[in-house]
């Protein structure tokens, strides 16, 4: 079941799971041809790649595979907006509880994380 987790994370989450596949639930700050400068929820930012991959909603989740801690390599991206400011502080503290031992058995995780 490991190989099909894609856990929903923060800019802080990304150290030490490169490679995996993630969900970055974030705001596009800049962007350019290949390469989109985006702000997690908790803050920090993120390089997404982005070659052939559509992120023209202000906040997105991008789906991809972690290239380093602060670069993630996007498959494809989901359009969050909705009509008015998304919320990052409450994205991130769900993004913080899915992480608690409590809810393993709602929110399965990487074995080594």
């Amino acid at each position: 079941m490991n190989e099909h987790i894609s856990m929903r994370v923060n800019s802080a989450r990304l150290s030490g799971i490169k490679g995996r596949t993630v969900r970055l639930p974030c705001k596009v700050l800049r962007l350019s041809d290949d390469i989109a400068i985006v702000e997690a929820s908790d803050g920090g930012q993120v390089e997404i790649q982005r070659k052939n991959v559509d992120m023209t909603a202000t906040y997105v989740e991008v789906i991809g595979n972690v290239v380093d801690a602060s670069t993630i390599k996007a498959m494809a991206t989901l359009p969050l907006d909705s009509e008015g400011e998304l919320d990052m502080q409450l994205v991130n503290d769900v993004i913080e509880l899915t992480f608690e031992s409590r809810f393993d058995k709602l929110f399965p995780r990487y074995k080594d994380t």
